[in-house]
């Protein structure tokens, strides 16, 4: 990491939500991951680690040179605040490289309780000038993760004007949040669940309709452009074809939004990422078949957020794209193609595949006859997680994904 530093080139930041993601971040390029235990997170209902958990997660990131950063960026009540030593502590002694923090008086404790973790300030506080990240970084933070709302223009004036020592993090990819940088009351107000202490509901994603109060059970649409009814759902960041512009504006860290997402998603955007990156440092435009991983995972609608202006939203639904689905993991492979895969979706020989895998070219093949483990023939493996073997198009290392095309976009 430190020599990709020297070269200009930001470290690649990918979301763990559990094992199976963390393990997939780091087969497919990350420089760093962020997760969260089971409290204090931005993302209540991802899988999340338990404390053994994360102290296995931090020993497997750095025997591969991976660093952890790990979230503790809610806002916190009194009662819960209680319980915080003890977990920055504990942060502390695993040896976790970076927590991710929002709240003030959590920032004040992790200095004390946590003083050989770096401290990275969480999109939640909203830093959208230099001042603002000036102030972080005199208080002791070594990162600002900048809100969502900022401009390339804005991004670049930031960094010219904070010091060189401060490490400015943005987001690349993912989700967008309808309010200002997560600071919403919406999904508290309507369901109880608090999106400033990681329960979102997403509420922002519903259609809603107008009732008069003298004729109940009668709705009237609320419509946006061209007669549509989504009022306020947010269109996805994709950021892979302006790399260049973001290592010109002098951004230190990519972050990939998704603890939510699958191992999949997790693997793929992660993986396409780290080509264009690669790609930008040697000074060659991207292949386009690494562009079109991107657009192989589960998403919305993509913009290239706010950073060259207003990305809009897509009021005509709040349906996940969703055209590839993973039929098998691969746990090893020999020299021939040879390999022991784990099933995820029913698939069949004759169908057409798709073989994806640490930094190896997306591959169409056709499925061969399998066979089970002790080798009968298998013309379609059913049983879910259950192992078999495969002739594969080439060699390719485990964790490599095998996927086929299907529309599994919801309709109404």
């Amino acid at each position: 990491m430190a020599e990709q530093r020297k070269n200009g080139i930001p470290e690649l930041l990918a979301p763990a939500g559990d094992r199976e993601r963390l393990t997939m971040a780091v087969a497919y390029g990350a420089n760093a991951v962020y997760l969260a235990g089971a409290r204090f997170g931005m993302r209540a209902f991802a899988g999340n680690f338990s404390p053994e958990e994360l102290a296995e997660a931090v020993a497997l990131c750095h025997a591969h040179g991976v660093m952890v950063h790990v979230t503790c960026n809610t806002m916190p009540r009194n009662g819960e605040v209680d319980h915080l030593p003890e977990w920055l502590s504990y942060l502390d002694s695993i040896g976790v490289d970076a927590i991710i923090l929002a709240d003030l008086g959590v920032f004040r404790m992790a200095q004390r309780y946590a003083p050989h973790a770096k401290l990275h300030v969480s999109t939640q506080a909203g830093v959208t000038n230099y001042q603002a990240a000036r102030a972080w970084y005199d208080l002791g933070a070594s990162r600002v993760i900048l809100a969502r709302e900022l401009s390339l223009e804005e991004v670049t004036e930031l960094r010219a004007r904070t010091p060189k020592e401060l490490e400015v993090e943005a987001f690349v990819h993912g989700a967008m949040c309808v309010s200002y940088s997560g600071r919403c009351l919406l999904s508290n107000y309507m369901t109880g669940r608090d999106a400033s202490r990681g329960a979102c509901a997403q509420p922002c994603r519903y259609q809603y309709a107008l009732m008069e109060e003298k004729r109940p059970g009668e709705y009237f649409p609320v419509y946006e452009e061209n007669g549509e009814t989504f009022i306020m759902n947010s269109r996805d960041m994709c950021m892979i074809d302006h790399i260049p512009d973001l290592i010109a504006a002098g951004v230190n860290s990519l972050k990939i939004e998704g603890r939510a997402k699958s191992a999949y998603y997790t693997a793929v955007v992660t993986s396409a990422y780290r080509h264009a990156l690669d790609a930008a440092a040697a000074g060659v435009p991207l292949d386009s078949f690494w562009r079109d991983e991107v657009e192989k995972v589960s998403h919305r609608h993509y913009s290239t957020g706010f950073w060259y202006g207003q990305p809009g939203q897509f009021t005509g639904d709040a349906r996940y794209i969703r055209d590839y689905q993973v039929c098998a993991l691969v746990e090893s492979c020999a020299q021939d193609g040879t390999a022991l895969l784990s099933l995820r979706n029913k698939f069949s020989a004759g169908d057409s595949l798709e073989l994806v895998g640490p930094d190896t070219v997306p591959r169409s093949f056709i499925a061969p006859t399998m066979a089970e483990p002790d080798g009968t023939p298998l013309l379609q493996p059913r049983t879910p997680r259950m192992r078999f073997t495969m002739h594969l198009p080439c060699q390719v290392p485990a964790l490599s994904l095998i996927r086929r095309r299907v529309d599994l976009t919801p309709r109404n």
